[in-house]
């Protein structure tokens, strides 16, 4: 989708980012991956914390959020004290209504590139330990296994395993 615009979210965009969030949840429970996320889990405070810290980015086509991820500066619950070599990107999601295959790729690739202009070196995420399909989606955009977590708090209190990866942006990141 060459039509994609970039653009950080602020207050005004809250609801269209949990909608999104709530959409890509039900999406993933209707393809069998389970236990990753449940619709309702996050609402606009989680994100309006997340603006205060670090960065959430919105894709637009037409005027409409179909696509939004958000950018940490540092994430010491999965990868413990770390120097600021790296950028931690989380809640990768897309509108799978309204967007082709491929545009989370170029949504990770956006992020990617505002990791090596921030100057960080490293991209680095996680997701759900146990779920192969994300593990695959990462490890073929060029991400590689970097360790594992186990018991990271999550949002509302739960506790889960998580499988850690990176990717060096040094050059660019592709």
């Amino acid at each position: 989708m060459n039509d994609l615009r970039f653009r950080l979210a602020d207050d005004a965009d809250l609801a269209a980012v949990v909608r999104l969030r709530d959409d890509a949840a039900r999406w993933m429970l209707a393809q069998g991956i389970t236990g990753q996320w449940q619709p309702g889990e996050l609402g606009e405070g989680h994100f309006r914390r997340i603006m205060k810290n670090g960065e959430v980015w919105l894709a637009e086509a037409a005027d409409r959020v179909v696509g939004a991820w958000e950018l940490w500066w540092e994430d010491e619950d999965a990868w413990g004290p770390q120097p600021p070599t790296a950028g931690y990107v989380h809640r990768l999601m897309v509108d799978h209504t309204r967007v082709p295959a491929g545009t989370g790729r170029q949504l990770l690739r956006v992020a990617e590139r505002r990791v090596a202009e921030a100057g960080r070196t490293l991209v680095r995420l996680d997701c759900l330990a146990g779920n192969a399909r994300l593990t695959t989606y990462y490890l073929n955009a060029g991400y590689q296994v970097a360790g594992h977590k186990e018991g990271k708090p999550q949002p509302g209190g739960t506790v889960k395993s998580f499988t850690l990866l990176e990717k060096s942006v040094r050059d660019g990141g592709e």
